[in-house]
């Protein structure tokens, strides 16, 4: 029996440090585990990088997407070696959606109102936008339920977004064929926990909820995000 390598996929505003508590539960379990950057350019080339990594692991893959993440593993995770995909507080997408498409079905969040926009040059010579959340409101829309000190430093961090990312729509829906799990941020205040329940269950996913949790919940919560994650190895080990 193989036991599949977790790949851990993070979001925007953040890097692969967040899931560094979920590392070590994991590791601690003797589950192979893995934490790629992701570019945070475009749905499709993001997508792509990742895919590339998860074909260059020897054996099956269970991929982990955080917030965007969510929306790289939907498209990712139809490569031949993934076995499982696992959303946490993430955006779950059907093929030919984009997150706009999904978003606008429901209430903006906070986040909406609290995005700082710069920009960034291109190799034509032109510039595109990228936005991060504004370092103030960060904490309380990202970040809650971690220490002061904590979600100042992840504010300070924080990698943004390309903005062409929102329109940009899924090449495919792995779930469609693979088994997906979800776990839902129930006081999530950069996602809608209604945007992730309503993709989750749209889905089929079996999804799991922590009532209190922020966007954050990886690095509050990451004995639950572990166990959720250690569940899917067991079950398609």
């Amino acid at each position: 029996m193989t036991t599949p390598t977790v790949v851990l996929v993070h979001g925007a505003f953040a890097d692969a440090t967040g899931w560094i508590g979920v590392i070590a539960e994991l590791r601690s379990h003797d589950i192979p585990v893995i934490a790629p950057p992701n570019p945070l350019r475009g749905l499709a080339s993001d997508a792509a990088y990742l895919a590339s990594v998860v074909s260059q692991i020897d054996g099956p893959a269970v991929l982990v997407g955080h917030s965007y993440g969510g929306a790289l593993i939907t498209v990712a995770g139809a490569a031949e070696n993934v076995v499982g995909l696992v959303y946490v507080a993430a955006y779950v997408l059907r093929e030919g959606e984009s997150i706009a498409q999904l978003l606008a079905r429901f209430p903006d969040s906070p986040l909406t109102s609290n995005l700082k926009e710069w920009t960034y040059p291109l190799h034509d010579g032109h510039r595109a936008v990228e936005v991060t959340i504004d370092e103030a409101a960060y904490p309380a829309v990202f970040a809650a339920d971690v220490t002061k000190d904590v979600a100042s430093i992840l504010a300070a961090t924080q990698r943004p977004l390309a903005t062409a990312v929102f329109a940009e729509a899924a090449a495919t829906a792995a779930w469609r064929t693979r088994p997906s799990w979800a776990l839902v941020a129930g006081a999530d205040r950069t996602i809608n926990p209604e945007v992730q329940r309503f993709g989750a269950e749209r889905a089929g996913a079996v999804v799991a909820e922590i009532p209190d949790a922020s966007h954050a919940v990886a690095l509050s919560q990451p004995s639950q995000v572990a166990d959720l994650i250690r569940d899917v190895v067991r079950a398609t080990s």
